[in-house]
């Protein structure tokens, strides 16, 4: 039962404007190499920034690679729309990952920023 709703669930966000617009967006930048790219580059980046934060190392060399990657991304209006597109799809899945862990009694405070 669990894993049927989990099915719909899944259904339901594929067909959300949120994951729409994610892959309108996507494709909109699948056939620009140097976006795309520097896309996979600044998402690399936020990871080891984020990886450095938990372990407590410094960070401040790849936080100004990471921010010049942004700034270059800000100037391109389809890798811009694919940024936000992504960001919004990704505040969908936290806030439903959040109901569900809240739902079990999950404490996720320890994963907030």
């Amino acid at each position: 039962m669990v894993y049927d709703t989990a099915k719909r669930l899944a259904e339901e966000l594929r067909q959300s404007e949120e994951c729409i617009n994610l892959n309108a967006a996507k494709e909109r930048i699948a056939d620009n190499n140097a976006t795309r790219s520097l896309i996979e580059e600044y998402h690399r980046l936020q990871m080891r920034v984020q990886a450095a934060n938990m372990s407590g190392e410094s960070n401040a060399d790849l936080l100004e690679k990471l921010q010049k990657i942004g700034e270059l991304l800000q100037f391109d209006q389809a890798a811009s729309a694919y940024l936000m597109a992504e960001f919004r799809m990704n505040r969908v899945l936290a806030d439903v990952y959040k109901i569900l862990a809240e739902a079990i009694g999950v404490d996720l405070r320890a994963l907030e920023a």
